[in-house]
């Protein structure tokens, strides 16, 4: 590991003196990608340094045990540096997992209503406000791509993305069956209905990345449906496409204008065929399955809102809060940070029975 740290901050060096050129800074694309992969290099070169700080104290204490006049003092230094050493090792481990190479990308929200009816959707529509909210508390942006509303003000189906830096980190663990109990205001006996809806969370894939065949697809323009009024274009601007061989069918008419929509609706189909393709790599290797939290797949039960009890649980970690309200409103960083605690627990566990097994 400490060669492997070595040659990080060697190249963390060489990239400093590469950004302090004036032939780089003149070159905005390689400017752009080396501060880049600096920035994703300097928590792991922060480590190294300070573990190189505490390696050095407790060789320096080791030396100070033969005096009997500092031996005491020595021993207490002794005793904090291993156990500095260990807590930043342990860091260092986490940091050099294997990093997901979509986690600084926008996401795409799908969110669908499931059983349940019209619970289901007012459901569907509650789950939209809440990461709106949360993207909001991170100075994301959101733009919804398609909605299909209900009368009661809930939501059949509705595509938005959220751009901003590491959005796909922090929320790509949403993706599942979300289940919902509570009293609907149409229930006189106080009966609790369960409901639910169904999340997916993409990242946001462009055309260049993932290459699809245009003569695959399937474009159609209609007039965009609404609540009346302004809402209802009375232009062709809405836009269907179909990927023909897989009969993946994209809309998107939230924009008035036609192009806008058809870069969206290729932005959501690139994403979602990616994500069907990395779904079948992923079946076809079972050991990464198992080292993920949930398996991303969206027939997955992964966590239960109580409304009775104010009570949120996420059943992939066990994990049980209390204040379903603040996390309806966007609060969802306890949530978020146990499920990436848990995902890093679970990769390390994979990495060392690994390696158990190849020195066994």
């Amino acid at each position: 590991m400490l060669d492997k740290l070595a040659a990080i901050e060697t190249r963390y060096t060489e990239i400093e003196t590469q950004l302090q050129s004036s032939e780089t800074y003149s070159d905005q694309k390689l400017y752009a990608k080396l501060n880049r992969e600096l920035k994703e290099l300097t928590p792991v070169v922060a480590a190294y340094r300070e573990l190189q700080k505490y390696h050095a104290a407790l060789d320096e204490a080791l030396e100070m045990v033969s005096d009997p006049e500092m031996r005491d003092l020595a021993k207490d230094e002794i005793e904090f540096s291993k156990a500095e050493i260990e807590r930043v090792e342990n860091e260092i481990k986490v940091l050099l997992l294997p990093s997901d190479p979509n986690d600084a990308k926008n996401v795409i929200i799908e969110i669908r209503g499931g059983a349940g009816g019209d619970e289901a959707a007012l459901f569907a529509h509650s789950l939209q406000r809440m990461y709106t909210m949360y993207a909001e508390t991170r100075r994301w942006k959101t733009e919804v791509a398609y909605i299909n509303e209900t009368e009661l003000g809930g939501v059949k189906e509705v595509s938005f993305i959220i751009e901003g830096d590491g959005a796909y980190s922090r929320l790509k663990f949403e993706s599942g069956v979300h289940r919902v109990q509570r009293v609907p205001d149409t229930e006189s006996s106080g009966r609790i209905h369960t409901s639910t809806v169904t999340v997916a969370v993409l990242p946001e894939m462009d055309e260049v990345e993932f290459a699809i065949n245009p003569v695959d697809l399937q474009i159609d323009t209609f007039r965009s449906s609404g609540a009346g009024g302004q809402h209802v274009n009375k232009t062709e601007s809405a836009i269907r496409i179909t990927h023909l061989p897989t009969g993946t069918v994209v809309e998107c008419q939230d924009e008035r204008s036609q192009h806008k929509n058809r870069e969206r609706a290729m932005k959501i189909l690139t994403s979602r065929l990616y994500e069907a393709e990395c779904e079948r790599q992923a079946a076809e290797n079972a050991a990464e399955r198992r080292s993920q939290v949930g398996t991303g797949d969206r027939s997955e039960r992964i966590r239960t809102y109580n409304f009775n009890e104010n009570r949120v649980s996420d059943h992939r970690i066990k994990l049980t809060l209390y204040k379903l309200d603040r996390i309806l409103d966007g609060d969802m960083d306890e949530v978020i940070d146990a499920l990436i605690m848990a995902d890093q627990a679970a990769k390390l566990t994979a990495i060392n029975n690994e390696q158990l097994s190849i020195n066994n």
